[in-house]
């Protein structure tokens, strides 16, 4: 049996974030030196612009770890794009719409029949509405709680260490910090030629508030909340379309996942035009007409939709902070640079989340947060960004972690693959959701797991037993040796692990 041991596990996290970077260090030092200021002082240890995942985390640890902070945040309301028009509002309307499905096409199956099931979208929106309204209230609360100071308003630089904030109110104040950490998010990402108004042509953000339910809609990119947004309005009646540039949908999912994705979302009535250029958009009349083409070139035609959802990808939100003005270094994508710890090439001026390179996730900017601020307060932090999950919400659910199949034949690493359909899952056969499948790759030789994906019901919330074994640097067979409940949907888990080193037995 493989399983680490204790030891093993104390040394792991001991020696991860050593550093002996003699640059590393000198900054690691000079961060230790700055930290702590005396308690007398109007100067804080920490200021964070932005409010979101990362920021408004970034800013209760380190309240935690005893710094004086402030957190500035321009929406006057906290918790960032994610809370606000993003992660959660998408969840509680795919969770409507997946409830509205389920009624009308699923309760009937198990013994429940309803004369009619109708849509009543001023109540899904207002309960959305509601759910965002309580969790930021909520963070709020838990400023109070850590004594973080909260400024409603602006953020720009007027130094490394002084941040002038134009308030919602109409004010303006100059915040001191001796660190500050730059954690503005990302904005939806335009396409040239295409007006956003969020009314016919919309980003996510509109797409969470459409007045009525469109006959059809076209989505632009085939990527996670194109495909989210699509399923929660196919869902509810309209004809969806999705227009996608690639060659794949999700072209980061693992290849043999991702083609079962894409028959699910099919018989779904989900529609797909792959390796599809946008030439142009009409808003002029009642509707909205796009010009496409084949990506290679060829045959323009023309499509018809009520409404346009734009979903390209996202950028790093920095307008208007001046980071020009004390010299931050950006890549060409507009990504602050920064080392390990988070440090520009600014001293005392950090960056976390979407604004810097990895992937743009509200947990990934959550966990940036805590390392910064940790490194700020004279400790180790970590992220490795290799090991973090990635979920697409739909149903059902894909969530993946570490290295896909195709990468690892790109890297030359030989690997075993060991996959256990939900079709053989008891607790998924009960319920009549028994579609996805679990596919885990581990090393040839050593049998460490390098990667895993999940395609089913609730994968979202299955792939972080994987994600705790890659952490760890487990073998599959250590998956394989740990008791799962019965019956259960994580016993596909366990079934797929004992695939890959030896033999499945419920198949």
């Amino acid at each position: 049996m493989a399983m680490a041991s204790l030891a093993r596990r104390k040394a792991y996290f001991l020696t991860r974030n050593v550093s002996n970077s003699p640059t590393d260090a000198l900054r690691f030092s000079f961060s230790l030196s700055r930290g702590f200021a005396s308690s007398g002082s109007d100067e804080n240890d920490v200021v964070v612009i932005g409010g979101g995942p990362g920021g408004y985390v970034a800013a209760i640890k380190a309240a935690q770890l005893g710094l004086k902070t402030t957190c500035i945040e321009k929406r006057g309301a906290l918790g960032g794009t994610c809370l606000n028009v993003g992660c959660i509002p998408s969840k509680a309307l795919l969770h409507s719409s997946h409830m509205y499905h389920e009624a009308k096409h699923a309760f009937a199956n198990h013994g429940i029949k309803l004369t009619s099931v109708e849509v009543d979208l001023p109540a899904m929106l207002a309960q959305k509405d509601n759910a965002v309204k309580n969790l930021t209230r909520g963070i709020e609360g838990l400023f109070k709680k850590n004594k973080v100071t909260y400024v409603k308003g602006y953020g720009k630089f007027l130094s490394p260490n002084e941040v002038s904030v134009d308030t919602i109110d109409g004010g303006n104040t100059v915040v001191k910090g001796k660190h500050i950490i730059v954690a503005t998010g990302s904005d939806v990402k335009s396409l040239p030629g295409i007006t956003i108004d969020e009314k016919k042509i919309v980003s996510s953000t509109g797409a969470l508030s459409l007045s009525e339910v469109p006959k059809k809609l076209i989505v632009i990119g085939a990527g996670y909340i194109g495909l989210e947004m699509g399923s929660v309005w196919g869902r509810l009646g309209a004809e969806v379309t999705v227009v996608e540039f690639a060659g794949d949908i999700v072209p980061s999912m693992d290849g043999e996942i991702r083609k079962q994705f894409q028959r699910s979302l099919e018989k779904q009535k989900m529609k797909f035009m792959l390796k599809t250029k946008v030439v142009s958009v009409d808003a002029s009349g009642d509707g909205v007409k796009l010009t496409v083409e084949p990506a290679e070139g060829g045959d323009q035609t023309t499509l018809e939709a009520d409404v346009v959802l734009v979903s390209a990808g996202r950028t790093p939100f920095t307008s208007g902070l001046d980071l020009e003005k004390i010299g931050v270094e950006t890549d060409k994508g507009g990504r602050i640079l920064v080392n390990e710890r988070f440090l520009t090439n600014v001293s005392g001026v950090y960056a976390i989340g979407d604004v810097i390179p990895g992937p743009m996730l509200a947990h990934k900017a959550e966990e940036d947060g805590v390392a910064c601020v940790e490194f700020i307060a004279g400790k180790h932090g970590h992220v490795d960004y290799d090991k973090v999950p990635g979920v697409v919400y739909t149903h059902p659910e894909v969530a993946s972690v570490g290295k896909t199949e195709e990468q690892l034949k790109k890297d030359g690493v030989s690997y075993r693959v060991g996959k256990f359909p939900f079709m053989a899952n008891s607790r998924a056969k009960a319920i009549d959701n028994a579609e996805g499948l679990v596919k885990i790759l581990a090393d040839k030789e050593t049998d460490k797991i390098l990667g895993v994906h999940i395609m089913s019901p609730n994968a979202g919330e299955l792939i972080h037993e994987a994600v705790l074994a890659i952490n760890y640097d487990a073998s599959s067979e250590d998956i394989a040796r740990v008791c799962h409940a019965h019956p259960t949907m994580s016993e596909a888990l366990k079934e797929a692990a004992m695939a890959t080193y030896d033999k499945p037995i419920h198949i």
